[in-house]
């Protein structure tokens, strides 16, 4: 064969590249409980379809006569998969190469261009200690850091999915990357991120802080949502991947993707009618109502360790994709402090992005009040919420199951766009809570009585026989009360009628802009 010479020497290298860092390395890395990068892709693709991009790249030496003699690969892989049967691509950090540093360069701008290019979904798989300063005598000159690679990443946000796995400690530009995403997740126990290490915070602090305190799951996931998920093991992490992946179309151009149903449309159960207790005073499973309306076992929950005031997540009804978010009463009683706003609004934009119908089962009590709500902006929060509520144009479905209060509770109604709202009659609503509102209005009049507490429940007892949900019916103020055993049927219909909505809308969104 002419070229059999060059042909060897192609598998020599491809065989030096699937060496990764070499056996020490790769043995050092599975002693922490992780996997090499390229188990973790074979676990993540659908079998056999993985097609890497650019094995060849990496630092070659070469002996006096110009031969080969020794190749380290650049410490990520790239390249094109099937995941669910749909086109993706992947890239994935290898810490066992100089500690996944060195993951930049036109390798990577080259997959970011592509997944914009050909519309595909983007997937980071991140382990990588981020830059190094070895580097700067590596090359003899240290380098003005340019954010080329971070504008391209935001350009995706409005374009693709773009999903991030923290596989290992990552820090500096791969712990931003991890961020830049419409969904993450990390995995407990060998997980941690942060802008700079433990020895990066010693220098500039004096703190001596170990990389778990710093930026494990506890300040990541539950303190900060920085992290939206956690997973116990990389297999969990990775199967969130493809079921994240799964509601989603692959660009904004596409229509989401339907699967075939296997629940009953026209189910009815009858646990509905007795799920919301008539005690206010009582809270409920708020995720029990979710099995009870959407179809069965298609819930997948973002971000459940944080903002807890509020449920959000991605479901299915009558096999078609829907956002879905329900009040918790068995947090703050449902009340949106800060953490569940913030977490609100990127999920509502996530959904306008990919045009997703919204489904709101509301029980809102209202924005958190109090001087540590205050502390930590509830009102800039807030106001953000109602802004970004207001401009979505996704097909929007409200259904109130029991209170509708302030001005958060004015978020369950969308002046534009396709927009359908039902309630319960467990229902109640208004600016202001009775119970609460009450001595605020007639101050005057309790004040003055010779048992101001029993005037206090006269007036309570008077305003609660208006509170009918009935009497706001009447006033066409609430547009239709349902048996709750029909809801299902509703949403159904509803999701059914806004496909032709959606195939109006797609396309990039124009407000608002997603953001990290």
């Amino acid at each position: 064969m002419v070229w059999q010479p060059e042909i060897e020497e192609l598998a020599h290298r491809r065989k030096l590249a699937e060496q990764m860092g070499g056996e020490e390395n790769v043995a050092k890395h599975r002693a922490r409980g992780k996997l090499p990068v390229r188990e973790r892709i074979a676990l993540l693709v659908d079998p056999g379809s993985f097609e890497e991009i650019g094995a060849l790249t990496g630092t070659a030496t070469y002996d006096a006569d110009q031969q080969l003699e020794s190749f380290t690969p650049q410490a990520f892989v790239v390249g094109a998969c099937r995941l669910n049967g749909r086109r993706v691509l992947v890239n994935g950090g290898d810490f066992t190469i100089r500690g996944g540093s060195g993951g930049y360069g036109p390798k990577a701008t080259y997959l970011e261009e592509m997944a914009e290019q050909w519309r595909l979904p983007y997937v980071r798989l991140l382990d990588a200690s981020g830059g190094s300063v070895r580097h700067f005598e590596e090359i003899g000159r240290t380098y003005a850091i340019s954010n080329v690679l971070g504008v391209q990443a935001g350009k995706l946000l409005g374009m693709v999915p773009v999903v991030a796995a923290v596989m290992g400690s990552v820090a500096g530009i791969p712990a931003v990357e991890a961020c830049i995403s419409h969904f993450s997740v990390m995995v407990k126990g060998t997980s941690q991120v942060f802008p700079g290490g433990p020895p990066v915070v010693k220098a500039a602090l004096g703190i001596d802080i170990t990389k778990e305190e710093l930026g494990d799951e506890r300040t990541q996931v539950r303190k900060g949502g920085v992290i939206d998920n956690l997973a116990d093991t990389e297999e969990e992490a990775l199967a969130m991947i493809r079921k994240f992946l799964s509601y989603l179309p692959s660009s904004v151009w596409e229509m989401p993707p339907r699967v075939e149903p296997t629940d009953d449309p026209e189910r009815r159960d009858e646990e509905l009618l007795s799920v919301i207790p008539r005690d206010k005073r009582k809270v409920y499973d708020p995720r029990a109502v979710l099995d009870h309306v959407l179809d069965r076992d298609s819930f997948f929950e973002i971000g459940a360790l944080y903002g807890r005031a509020r449920i959000i997540g991605l479901a299915r009804v009558n096999g078609y994709p829907v956002g879905v978010m329900i009040n918790n009463p068995r947090h703050q009683g449902g009340s949106m402090d800060t953490a569940a706003g913030q977490k609100v609004v990127r999920f509502l934009k996530l959904c306008d992005t990919f045009h997703l119908p919204m489904i709101y089962l509301a029980d809102e009590p209202g924005f958190m009040v109090g001087p540590e709500a205050q502390k930590q902006g509830i009102l800039r929060a807030g106001a953000r919420l109602v802004h970004v509520t207001g401009r979505s144009q996704m097909p929007w479905l409200t259904v109130v199951i029991r209170q509708l209060y302030g001005v958060a509770g004015q978020l369950n109604l969308r002046p534009s766009g396709m927009y359908r709202r039902y309630a319960w009659p467990s229902g109640n609503w208004g600016s202001m809570h009775i119970q609460g509102g009450t001595y605020a209005a007639y101050r005057r009049e309790i004040d003055n009585a010779p048992d101001p507490a029993a005037k206090l429940a006269e007036i309570e007892a008077r305003l609660q026989r208006l509170a009918s949900p009935f009497r706001t019916a009447e006033a066409f103020s609430i547009e239709d009360i349902i048996d709750p055993r029909d809801t299902r049927q509703k949403l159904v219909d509803f999701v059914e009628a806004a496909q032709r909505v959606i195939e109006s809308q797609l396309g990039p969104t124009m407000v608002p802009v997603y953001e990290p």
